[in-house]
C-alpha cells in the first residue's frame, strides 16, 4: 500500500515545496529541519496502522485510558542521507531501536551503476515491525539492497518505507522485491527520471543538501 501526503492539501505540502526550493536549500539548517519535520509527520501516520494496545494511566484526580502502539519498531536508516529522517522518526517512536546501513551508487559509468552496502548495524530485528527512511527514492534499487541486508539478520513481522519523494519506476521495483505486507509512506511522488536516474523536478542530492558536498 502506497500513502501519498501530496494528494491533500495541508501544512506537509509546504515542507515538500520547501525542500525542493533551490534558494531555502542554501541553508543546511533548514533544510534538515524540513527533513525532520517532514518525517514527524509520515511516522505519526504511519503509526495509526501499527497493533494497539490499552493502558491506563493514573492521574492526579484519576484513571485515563488510551490506545497506544503495542511495539517499539526499528529505526532502519540509510546512511548518510537519512540520518535527518531518522532524528524526525526518533522523535516520534522515541522507545524505538535503531538500524544504519550504508548504500551508495557504484558508477561503471555517468548512466550506470551498482547499489554496495558496505556497512550494517542493527539490533534484534527478527518478528519485528521495521522503519526503513531514505529521502529520495530514485530507481528503488538502494532500498532493495538494504532490505536484503538486513533480511540476513531476521525476518520483519511488517515493514513501513519513509521517503520524501519518489518515482513511480522506484515504487513498482520495491512492489517485486518487498513482502506483501510493506507500507510505503511518501510526501511526494515525481514522474521522471534523468538519464542519471536522479528524480526529476526532485530537489538534488538530499545528502549534499543536508550535510555538505562530498568528495
Amino acid at each position: 500500500m502506497i500513502h501519498n501526503s501530496s494528494i491533500q492539501s495541508s501544512v506537509f505540502n509546504r515542507f515538500i515545496s520547501e525542500i525542493r526550493d533551490e534558494e531555502i536549500q542554501k541553508d543546511p539548517l533548514r533544510f534538515r529541519f524540513n527533513m525532520e519535520r517532514i518525517a514527524e509527520i509520515l511516522g505519526y501516520e504511519l503509526s495509526k496502522k501499527m497493533a494497539s494496545t490499552s493502558i491506563e494511566t493514573k492521574t492526579p484526580l484519576g484513571i485515563s485510558p488510551s490506545e497506544v502502539p503495542a511495539e517499539s519498531p526499528v529505526l532502519a536508516t540509510i546512511l548518510r542521507a537519512g540520518l535527518s529522517m531518522h532524528s524526525g522518526l526518533l522523535r516520534m517512536f522515541d522507545r524505538a531501536d535503531s538500524a544504519f546501513i550504508s548504500a551508495y551508487r557504484k558508477h561503471t559509468t555517468a548512466e550506470n551503476f551498482d547499489i554496495h552496502v558496505e556497512y550494517l548495524a542493527a539490533p534484534e530485528l527478527d518478528g519485528r515491525t521495521w522503519i526503513i527512511s531514505d529521502p529520495m527514492l530514485a530507481t528503488g534499487s538502494s532500498m532493495v539492497a538494504v532490505y536484503k541486508a538486513l533480511r540476513k539478520h531476521g525476518n520483519p513481522k511488517q515493514i513501513h518505507i519513509v521517503s520524501a519523494i519518489a518515482t513511480p519506476d522506484a515504487l513498482e521495483l520495491i512492489k517485486t522485491n518487498f513482502p506483501t505486507n510493506t507500507e510505503i509512506w511518501v510526501g511526494a511522488i515525481d514522474q521522471e527520471l534523468t538519464a542519471q536516474s536522479y528524480i526529476f523536478p526532485g530537489l538534488g542530492d538530499a545528502g549534499d543538501l543536508a550535510y555538505g558536498i562530498k568528495l
